[in-house]
């Protein structure tokens, strides 16, 4: 099938599969799965136009929702802290948006821009895996109690980075409050599903109706995002009610060893 403004061509099932797959387990640990799509859009699919990043926001409209609702639903949902991050991260993404049409519109430059971003994920976690001290985490209920204006000032850079890279945020939200701020993986997930959602709207407004300035197509591939999207709904709805069932250290180990190679990909082919 053809996807003419992402223009290139993939089966009908793809998307919505990767979409399901990605957003099943990254959702257990308060991330939408955007984070990994990029990649698969810009590796596998061949994507790598600036409008890749709105497309991949079109998938959080879709599929952060259902997550949303289930750990709502279940009474797992901080939304003192959910209001934090999406207020921090909002005035990030008009910045993250500029940089990703002047500075980054070449998809090279991009590239070396993801592997960083995911190079420092991966850090970030391997570093709280096995180089930090334990110490109890903090429940959901003691929320209140963490240092909401540094996680306010964290999502301030982290809405930059989001924009720029067409996540929305949360899935450097989630690791920071878990290894800095030392909050439990059970008690920030939805609360960053949550912010992700609304700057995700944002974002995806800002690439649709604002002009660029290099005149490339910068609105995203709405149908693209959508089957992605739609997969990741069942996804995000089930790895949200599974997530209390599941060994946290496990998905993180997983998770980082992805991250990394990631990254090694994308700087090796910026060398190159």
């Amino acid at each position: 099938m053809l996807f003419e403004t992402a223009g290139i061509t993939a089966p009908l099932w793809l998307p919505p599969l990767a979409g399901f797959v990605l957003a099943y387990f990254c959702s257990m640990v308060g991330i939408s799965g955007a984070f990994l799509l990029l990649p698969f859009q810009m590796s596998v699919l061949g994507y790598v136009s600036p409008s890749v990043s709105a497309t991949n926001l079109v998938f959080n409209l879709v599929a952060i929702p259902s997550g949303v609702w289930r750990y709502a639903q279940e009474g797992r949902m901080d939304w003192p802290l959910a209001r934090i991050i999406a207020l921090g991260t909002l005035p990030g993404l008009l910045a993250g948006w500029w940089l990703r049409l002047h500075w980054l519109a070449d998809p090279k430059t991009f590239k070396l821009f993801v592997g960083a971003v995911l190079a420092w994920l991966a850090l970030r976690l391997y570093r709280e895996l096995f180089f930090r001290a334990a110490k109890p985490a903090a429940s959901a209920a003691a929320t209140s109690a963490s240092p909401n204006r540094a996680i306010f000032m964290m999502s301030l850079g982290i809405g930059v980075i989001g924009g720029a890279y067409g996540i929305g945020g949360g899935s450097l939200m989630a690791p920071v409050l878990v290894a800095v701020f030392g909050l439990s993986v059970h008690a920030v997930a939805g609360a960053a599903l949550f912010g992700t959602f609304v700057t995700s709207l944002v974002g995806v407004t800002l690439y649709q109706f604002l002009p660029t300035p290099t005149g490339a197509p910068a609105q995203p591939d709405w149908l693209l995002g959508i089957l992605f999207g739609l997969g990741g709904m069942a996804g995000m709805y089930l790895g949200a009610r599974t997530q209390k069932h599941v060994n946290q250290r496990v998905l993180k180990i997983g998770l980082a060893f992805v991250l990394t190679g990631l990254a090694a990909g994308y700087v090796l082919q910026f060398l190159r």
